[in-house]
């Protein structure tokens, strides 16, 4: 190598080392081991997950300009190494869709919630609020109910959950339950769906649909407790309350978000806000599908058993808020896919 040569190659190795340094470091601490990376997510101190990508394209460039130019081995091996544990994380072969699907849903879903934390909170309080204050009002005042539902619906609630039916000894056939699982899918994913999909109408469908569905719940709920039918009424809805009113108001939530991109775009067109909103949207309602079949599933085959003790009934129901709870809450809050996402898109 000429003398010339060797002050370009000492410049450009001075010019790059420290990214380079800083490239190899993420490899050894996060590159190796998904699992060890995980761990140590919050401890890192280095390159940023989300600037790999950009600085895996740089050092493609830099080996090529290096080679050009007819460096010596040194520094191009060791560009090389780098180019070669880089490209075996950036493109490996994609997970399995059942692995995929499995992370959305356990960690992907639950972070999607958290993101939107606004929209969710105002989701659950547009649900909650009317649902308990109704309940609450037809304890105090009964007549409120016949202000609700007409007189013959009323009597059908009651017809449904009277503590002497044979239905409430006896439970429902085989045949029946399988019936109404999938009458039970059709109906909560048409709810969810309505209350998102109504977010198109700049949020205030939403903000409707949540209202409404809270005072009918909270008030079917509070005339059976009022008639003294209270106790079936409780012990059916026990078990399946947890996934099927949470993933209400979470479409709720997501259609608020679509609504809020409508009215205030910030800086984008409002067609890319309602484009961006309707793809985060169409993500968390897959999320609340598989809330609404579990939900279905678990109302059908578990909901309707009559001959399970009341107790067992509501340890199932508590533990079933719990797991709901922990799993938006904890899921998905060790894992980091900036990495995989940005190459699997």
């Amino acid at each position: 190598m000429s003398p010339v040569a060797a002050v370009k190659q000492e410049r450009f190795v001075e010019r790059h080392q420290a990214e380079w340094n800083q490239l190899e470091a993420w490899l050894d601490a996060r590159g190796d081991s998904a699992k060890r990376a995980r761990a140590e997510r919050r401890s890192w101190q280095g390159l940023p997950d989300y600037e790999v990508p950009a600085r895996y394209r740089r050092l493609c460039q830099q080996l090529a300009l290096a080679r050009r130019r007819g460096y010596s081995a040194s520094v191009t091996d060791r560009l090389q190494d780098l180019m070669q544990r880089g490209h075996g994380l950036l493109y490996r072969a994609p997970r399995p869709r059942w692995r995929r699907a499995l992370e959305f849903l356990f960690a992907g879903f639950p972070r999607l919630v958290r993101a939107e934390r606004g929209c969710m909170a105002a989701a659950a309080a547009l649900f909650w609020l009317p649902l308990i204050t109704m309940f609450v009002a037809i304890q105090i005042q009964p007549e409120l109910a016949s202000a609700l539902f007409p007189p013959e619906q009323l009597a059908e609630f009651e017809h449904m959950y009277d503590p002497n039916s044979p239905l409430q000894k006896l439970g429902r056939g085989a045949e029946t339950d399988l019936a109404m699982f999938g009458y039970y899918i059709l109906n909560n994913v048409s709810v969810g769906f309505r209350t998102f999909a109504s977010g198109f109408l700049f949020g205030l469908g939403s903000i409707v649909v949540l209202i409404s569905n809270g005072v009918i719940i909270g008030g079917v709920a509070g005339h059976l407790q009022a008639v003294g039918h209270g106790d079936p009424f409780w012990r059916f809805v026990a078990g399946h309350s947890a996934p099927e009113l949470t993933a209400i108001w979470i479409s709720g939530g997501a259609g608020l978000r679509l609504g809020l991109n409508l009215v205030a775009p910030g800086q984008r067109r409002r067609i890319d806000a309602l484009i961006e909103g309707g793809k985060r949207g169409a993500k968390i309602c897959v999320g609340v599908l598989a809330m609404l079949v579990f939900a279905a599933f678990v109302e059908a085959f578990w909901s309707s058993i009559a001959t399970i003790p009341a107790a067992i009934k509501y340890a199932v129901g508590a533990a079933l808020w719990v797991v709901v709870g922990g799993w938006l809450w904890f899921g998905g809050r060790n894992q980091d896919f900036a990495i995989e996402d940005r190459v699997e898109s």
